[in-house]
C-alpha cells in the first residue's frame, strides 16, 4: 500500500509529532512575542486590493475615523467629538488628542480628508458618500467637515464600515496617491508598527507594539473602544502548507492558524493543548466569481448554468466536515442578516442539477471555450474548491482547466479584462464574511456598473437603479421590500456571483493565547489578545 506525503503529515499530527517547520520558527523568542499564520501578505496598501489578508495588516497599523462596537453601532476613534448642523446638510469632526504617525509627526485634518478621498476613488461606501457632498474640507489642525448637498443619515455609518475598503486613514502625502498606485511607506497611526527591517517578504511580516499609541479610554468592543496592545512584537509567518501549520501550532512554534483545513479539525480539537476558535462570528460565505466581459460568462446564462450546477451540500462537505459548521446559502443577502429572504431562489436544488446547467450552457453559446479557473495554491480551501468546480464542470462537457498560483498572484491576474489567451481569466473563488453582504452600499459584491465594478464586471442597469435607491428608503420594512425586489433581479438577469456554500470555520490557536477579539466580519482586530504564562 502506498501511503500520500499527506496521509503520513496527517498521521504524525495525531500522534503529537511536530512536523518539520522552518528552522527560523525554532528560534527562542520572548513571550511578548505573539507568532500567527495570517496568510501571505505582498500587498500592503488596503485601498489597492480587497483581499482580507492586506486588510488584516491595515487593522494592525491604522487607525480609523470611527469603528463599530460588537452590537455593530458606530463609535468615534480617531474623532474625539463632532456635530451636525440644524439643517443636517454640515458634519463638522474634531480629532482626539494623542493621535500621532509612526514616523512621529502628528495626524491633521487633512491627512482625513485627503484619505476620504482616496477611499471615494475604490470603495462604493466612500463612491455614495462623494457623490452626495457638496465639499469635504478641513478647517485647520484637528478639524474638518463634510458638507452634504442634501441631508443623508447614513455619513456616519459609511464612515465607519467594517467591509469593503474599510477607511483607513492614511499621512496626506499617501493618500493624495491615485488608488491605482500602491503606497510604499506604510507609515500609520494605529497601535502597530509595521517593522520593514524585520520582515522577509513571502516569508513574514513583523510588526512591534506602538508604544506611542493614546488608546481611547473607553473597553475593546468589536473594532470600537481602546486598542491596547499587549505584546512587544507580532510576527505573521507564511506557511502555505496547512499541516505543517498545524503541526508549527501543536510544537508551540506558533500561536495562531488563521485558517486551517477543515480536515485537521478532529485533530486540532483533540490537542488538549489548542482551541478552535470561530473569531469571524457571522460565518464565510463562499462563492464563484465570473469574467463577465469574457466568453463564455458574458452570457448570463451561462453564469445561471454555474447556479445550478453546483451542490452546496457537496462543497460544504469539502471545506466543513462538521456539518454543524456550516449551510447552504441562497440569498444574495446571506444567512445571518436582517435582510436575507427567499425570493427568487427556487433554483436551488439539492444536489445540483446536471442536466439544465448543461442545457444553459448550450442557450449561452458555449464553443468549448477554454473555462480558466485561477486556483490558489496557498489557500487550501480555495484550492480544493477549484478542483471540485473543475471536476463538475468538466463532467457537463466544460473544458475546464486549473491554473495554479499564489494568492497574492491571484489577486493582481484577476483585474486583467483580457481574454484567456491573453493573460485574462474565466473564474476565481473568494470568500466574504456573511455580515458583508447586508448592505449593497459598501459591499463591491452588488457592483453591477460594469467596468467600473468589482472584478468580474457584471453590468445591470436595473440592479444598479434598485441599490441606489437603498440609502434612501426608509424604515426596515421598506428595505426589506427593497431587498427582495433585488434579489429577484440579481438572480434573474446579473447572476455576479454564485454561493458554494457557508462554513463557521474556526482558527485554531494555543491556550495560552487568549482574549482575542470577535468579530462578524473577518477582517481581524490584533490588540486586547494577550499571551499567558505557559
Amino acid at each position: 500500500m502506498t501511503i500520500s506525503r499527506r496521509e503520513l503529515i496527517k498521521a504524525g499530527l495525531a500522534a503529537g509529532a511536530a512536523v518539520s517547520v522552518p528552522t527560523v520558527l525554532r528560534a527562542q523568542t520572548a513571550m511578548s512575542t505573539v507568532r500567527m499564520v495570517m496568510g501571505d501578505v505582498q500587498v500592503f496598501d488596503p485601498m489597492f486590493t480587497t483581499s482580507s489578508y492586506t486588510h488584516n495588516f491595515a487593522m494592525a497599523i491604522y487607525d480609523t475615523l470611527f469603528a463599530l462596537d460588537e452590537n455593530l453601532v458606530p463609535q468615534p476613534q480617531m474623532v474625539g467629538n463632532w456635530s451636525l448642523s440644524d439643517d443636517k446638510k454640515t458634519y463638522t469632526f474634531e480629532l482626539r488628542d494623542g493621535l500621532g504617525w509612526h514616523d512621529g509627526t502628528p495626524v491633521t485634518a487633512a491627512d482625513c480628508v485627503a484619505s476620504i478621498r482616496r477611499w471615494a476613488e475604490g470603495d462604493p461606501a466612500g463612491q455614495m458618500l462623494v457623490e452626495r457632498a457638496a465639499d469635504i474640507s478641513a478647517n485647520g489642525g484637528k478639524s474638518f467637515t463634510i458638507t452634504l448637498k442634501e441631508p443623508f443619515d447614513l455619513v456616519v455609518d459609511l464612515l465607519a464600515s467594517a467591509s469593503g475598503r474599510c477607511l483607513y486613514v492614511m499621512r496626506e502625502q499617501d493618500a493624495k496617491r491615485p488608488v491605482t498606485e500602491q503606497v510604499t511607506a506604510n507609515i500609520g497611526s494605529g497601535p502597530f508598527k509595521f517593522n520593514a527591517q524585520l520582515t522577509k517578504p513571502g516569508s513574514n511580516v513583523t510588526f512591534d507594539r506602538n508604544e506611542q499609541y493614546v488608546p481611547r479610554a473607553e473597553p475593546a468592543s468589536g473594532y470600537a473602544g481602546g486598542k491596547v496592545v499587549k505584546v512587544d512584537r507580532m510576527i505573521w509567518d507564511n506557511i502555505s502548507d496547512p499541516q505543517t501549520a498545524v503541526g508549527a501550532l501543536q510544537a508551540g512554534e506558533v500561536d495562531l492558524v488563521l485558517e486551517p483545513s477543515g480536515d485537521l479539525f478532529t485533530i486540532i480539537a483533540s490537542d488538549p493543548e489548542l482551541v478552535l476558535d470561530a473569531l469571524t462570528t457571522s460565518g464565510k460565505d463562499y462563492y464563484i466569481r465570473m469574467n463577465c466581459l469574457q466568453k463564455p460568462f458574458d452570457n448570463v446564462k451561462a453564469r445561471q448554468a454555474l447556479l445550478v450546477l453546483v451542490d452546496q451540500e457537496a462543497f460544504l462537505k469539502l471545506l466543513s466536515p462538521d456539518p454543524k459548521l456550516g449551510d447552504v446559502v441562497t440569498s444574495i443577502f446571506g444567512n445571518t442578516t436582517a435582510y436575507s429572504n427567499v425570493e427568487n431562489t427556487g433554483w436551488s436544488k439539492k444536489g445540483g442539477d446536471l442536466e439544465k446547467a448543461k442545457q444553459l450552457f448550450q442557450e449561452a453559446g458555449y464553443g468549448g471555450e477554454k473555462v480558466l479557473i485561477l486556483t490558489p495554491t496557498d489557500w487550501s480551501d480555495g484550492f480544493n474548491a477549484s478542483q471540485l468546480l473543475a471536476n463538475v464542470l468538466q463532467k457537463i462537457g466544460v473544458n475546464a482547466e486549473l491554473a495554479s498560483m499564489t494568492w497574492s498572484e491571484l489577486a493582481s491576474r484577476r483585474g486583467k479584462m483580457v481574454p484567456v489567451d491573453e493573460g485574462g481569466w474565466s473564474i476565481f473563488i473568494s470568500a466574504n464574511d456573511d455580515f458583508s453582504f447586508g448592505s449593497p452600499l459598501t459591499s463591491e459584491l452588488f457592483l453591477a456598473n460594469g467596468e467600473k465594478a468589482w472584478y468580474g464586471w457584471p453590468k445591470s442597469d436595473e440592479f444598479e437603479a434598485l441599490r441606489a435607491k437603498w440609502a434612501d428608503v426608509e424604515g426596515m420594512e421598506g428595505r426589506k421590500e427593497l431587498a427582495r425586489e433585488m434579489q429577484r433581479v440579481w438572480w434573474n438577469s446579473v447572476v455576479g456571483f454564485v454561493f458554494l456554500c457557508q462554513t463557521k470555520a474556526p482558527s485554531a490557536r494555543r491556550k495560552w493565547l487568549a482574549d482575542l477579539i470577535h468579530t462578524p466580519s473577518i477582517f481581524r482586530p490584533m490588540w486586547n489578545m494577550q499571551k499567558l504564562p505557559a
